[in-house]
């Protein structure tokens, strides 16, 4: 009886030993959440200047001289010192105008946006 009750309390020993480890010094215990933020916006200003760039270089560039996409086009305009609004430039990408095609239908809403706004920012309008 004597080595079955020494076996009951080694048990319980190690079983209160068990539980106490992990714990602070103080007997408390520590908050270990990380807070995660996320944002709501999709596109960011940086990202919606450089998808417009990107766009102006690969379809209008080569008609359209403009100084910061380092194009040199000499079929239309240049767009340095361009001083049209967003939308005057909106409209003339979405329904051409002279010799420049219409863009709506071969590029995205999104992209017409872009490079309209693209193109008034680094135009400097």
């Amino acid at each position: 009886m004597a080595g079955r009750m020494a076996i009951v309390l080694l048990v319980l020993v190690i079983g209160v030993s068990a539980a106490a480890c992990g714990g602070d010094d103080d007997g408390t215990a520590t908050d270990t959440t990380t807070e995660t933020t996320t944002t709501d916006e999709t596109t960011t200003e940086d990202e919606s200047f450089a998808a417009g760039r990107s766009v102006f270089v690969a379809t209008c560039g080569s008609c359209h001289t403009l100084s910061e996409a380092g194009t040199s086009g000499v079929i239309g305009p240049g767009l340095d010192g361009v001083s049209l609004s967003v939308d005057e430039v909106e409209t003339q990408v979405r329904n051409g105008g002279g010799a420049m095609p219409a863009f709506e239908g071969d590029l995205t809403d999104e992209e017409i946006e872009n490079v309209s706004a693209y193109v008034v920012e680094a135009g400097g309008g």
